[in-house]
């Protein structure tokens, strides 16, 4: 454990945004998993919404600097693909 209240705050700090950042992620990944089985059950509507739905979230997530923007383009071009592969 730190000694000087610097140190003790940051590791606060870190935990805190640590906190924030898995909780970000997780809603992320939840957004992808609703797309992704919307495409599996062959809803096309259902996608679409959920998409949608889901590159707010990757695109907040990106601007809030928990995903490099090249990470969040490439979560949502394979979300938009599967969408747009659908008959």
């Amino acid at each position: 454990m730190a000694n000087i209240k610097s140190a003790k705050k940051r590791i606060l700090v870190s935990r805190r945004n640590q906190e924030k950042n898995k909780a970000i992620r997780s809603s992320v990944k939840t957004a992808m998993k609703k797309v992704l089985s919307a495409v599996e059950a062959g809803e096309k509507d259902a996608a679409k919404a959920a998409l949608s739905d889901a590159k707010k979230v990757i695109e907040m997530a990106c601007t809030k600097g928990v995903y490099h923007k090249n990470n969040a383009a490439r979560k949502m071009s394979r979300i938009e693909t599967a969408v747009n592969k659908m008959a």
